[in-house]
């Protein structure tokens, strides 16, 4: 089959390496891909939100499956465009009206409210009912979360420690427009003090197979300190994901999110990602994501031992609920390093070496996030998190010190990576 994946990160490199194993694959296009998703594909100069070049290669190509790895096309309705544009082909995403779980926060906590779906207390106000919500921000129990409503790269999330300091971050994102038209729109919630973890699955719309899940380091600095980042490292299998953890997280919030997408006919043929939170010893829903995430997919693809293209094709033949789901026993950890100044400016343009160099291992994979080639043909950086080295070990612990071993020979001007990956289960 011919498939073509959207996407330039770490996320797509990963699902490129998984896919180009699949037996079901026979060529692979990655548009726009990065400096590493060439090993695996063919990567195409189309952006991910070229809507109308993406119908165009689709129908020229013969295009069987479309992978959409990023959020912005799905929330844009890619999904429903090409429905209509290029009809034969197998879309793995949904369409633009189920894609508002991820593309309003809003539009997932009123979904949740009507599937009785565990998740934190909130309000949501706009510019329309600011003094409401300044009334509200006063009297708030603290912590405060102020989340923006719509697609903010990941960084519209603030936690507040203080009522003066919620007062100031509700202000700059509606008035101010700190999130641009993300944050027209704000939602207050109930500060949740527990673990975050994140469980991925993929569904046809009715049924569903859990395909892995991870723990996810957001913080620029060890022991979680600093500014958030888009991810420094994953974890995965998450050792307080015991059976009991997971059956209650099955029960209370899988089982009633696919029922609810079944009940109010969203098309859905693809990944949902839960942000969860252990709170005690129950599972909360933080939020959904439509697609994988990033740096989670770099650490549960290499533990899925299934193939994941015959699983896409199970979507849309109905008959994902007889699909098997094959997981290694090998704990994964995986390690990102990122150029100098991110998450705020940096460098793009430097040289990265020291890749070519690295022993080949079968039990360590480098995927790029944020890479490029020149025009001599060499790697360079292009964007803040650059390289993710994944490792498999039989334990985090192992896995995570070879993931760091390797992340030591990479080499660019200013790289930066987190020792501590994984260490609160040492």
């Amino acid at each position: 089959m011919n498939i073509l994946l959207l996407g330039a990160g770490g996320r797509e490199h990963a699902l490129a390496w998984k896919m180009s194993k699949s037996k079901h694959c026979s060529q692979l296009y990655i548009a726009p891909g990065n400096g590493g998703t060439q090993q695996f594909g063919t990567n195409v100069n189309m952006s991910a939100t070229d809507f109308k070049s993406i119908v165009q290669f689709c129908n020229d190509r013969k295009i069987d499956i479309v992978v959409v790895g990023p959020e912005e096309p799905l929330v844009k309705g890619i999904y429903d465009v090409l429905k209509i544009q290029a009809p034969g082909v197998k879309v793995i995403g949904m369409a633009q009206f189920p894609a508002q779980l991820e593309g309003s926060k809003a539009f997932a906590k009123e979904f949740m409210k009507r599937q009785n779906i565990p998740t934190a207390a909130y309000e949501e106000f706009t510019g329309d009912n600011y003094e409401a919500g300044v009334e509200y921000l006063k009297n708030h129990s603290l912590p405060i979360v102020l989340k923006a409503d719509g697609l903010a790269a990941g960084k519209g999330v603030v936690i507040c420690q203080t009522n003066e300091e919620a007062l100031a971050v509700f202000e700059d994102m509606i008035r101010n427009k700190a999130f641009g038209d993300a944050s027209a729109k704000v939602v207050v919630e109930q500060f949740l003090d527990g673990i975050e973890v994140s469980v991925f699955v993929i569904t046809d719309g009715k049924n569903y197979k859990i395909i892995g899940h991870a723990k996810d380091y957001k913080r620029i600095g060890e022991g979680d300190t600093g500014l958030n980042t888009g991810g420094m490292g994953c974890v995965s299998p998450v050792p307080f994901m015991d059976e009991a953890f997971m059956n209650k997280t099955i029960t209370r919030i899988i089982e009633p999110t696919i029922a609810g997408f079944e009940k109010e006919k969203f098309q859905y043929n693809g990944f949902v990602f839960f942000g969860l939170i252990k709170v005690g010893d129950d599972p909360y829903v933080i939020e959904y994501n439509c697609r994988l995430g990033d740096p989670e997919t770099e650490v549960i693809l290499p533990r899925l031992k299934t193939d994941l293209v015959k699983l896409f094709l199970k979507t849309h033949e109905g008959t994902l609920a007889n699909a098997e789901i094959e997981y290694t026993d090998e704990a994964a950890a995986t390690v990102m390093t990122v150029s100098g100044g991110y998450p705020g400016s940096y460098k793009k343009g430097l040289p990265i070496t020291g890749i070519d160099k690295i022993a080949a291992d079968n039990n360590s994979i480098i995927f790029h996030a944020g890479t490029s080639l020149d025009q001599d043909g060499k790697l360079v950086t292009n964007g803040g998190r650059v390289i993710t080295v994944t490792s498999l070990a039989p334990t985090i612990q192992e896995a995570a010190a070879k993931s760091k071993e390797v992340a030591h020979q990479i080499n660019f001007d200013g790289k930066y990576f987190r020792n501590d990956i994984g260490y609160e289960f040492e």
